[in-house]
């Protein structure tokens, strides 16, 4: 305000007015500590305000959250936060389900580290392991309800059923992972 007042932009008797006791308070990007504790307190409201059970976010997620620059500062925080809760059907915020501008400041997660040895991999055995993980993983994030376990997979239920039944994985004991 004070750029304002010496381009007479502003007028510089509101300017004193206003100016009793002036306080900074810098940007929430400059305050990179404070977004673990908004972003608990954000959830928990507006889970509450809007009767949705308690959802929690992936180390993925808040690392994401926590490296983005925050242009919008703590109102732009409070309304993502806001926007996640009402659209992500899972418990658990996951990196993915950030908008996109937050996905493209930090790598996304790796499902699992795989290096090509000096003798080769069996590909074919490599891709069913990691493919047997991820159906455990998300039907385990669904509580069991294939629905939600395909969308999470980005399959059709039907498809998602098939590949159970071909692997013979039966949820919640998948004694063969």
């Amino acid at each position: 305000m004070e750029r304002a007042v010496a381009e007479n932009e502003s007028r510089e008797d509101l300017f004193y007015r206003l100016n009793v006791i002036p306080i900074h308070v810098p940007p929430l990007r400059e305050r990179a500590g404070e977004i673990l504790l908004l972003i608990q307190y954000f959830l928990k409201q507006h889970c509450l305000k809007k009767n949705i059970p308690q959802k929690l976010l992936s180390e993925a997620a808040i690392e994401s959250l926590e490296h983005y620059d925050w242009p919008g500062n703590v109102r732009e925080l409070e309304n993502v936060i806001e926007r996640l809760v009402i659209l992500t059907d899972t418990d658990e915020i996951q990196f993915l389900d950030l908008p996109k501008r937050m996905q493209a400041v930090v790598q996304p997660p790796e499902a699992t580290h795989i290096e090509l040895g000096q003798d080769g991999i069996n590909l074919k055995e490599t891709l069913d392991t990691l493919e047997n993980r991820l159906i455990a993983d998300a039907l385990q994030r669904a509580g069991g309800v294939k629905n939600k376990a395909a969308k999470l997979l980005g399959l059709n239920r039907t498809t998602l059923i098939e590949k159970m039944k071909k692997k013979q994985i039966d949820f919640p004991s998948n004694s063969l992972l």
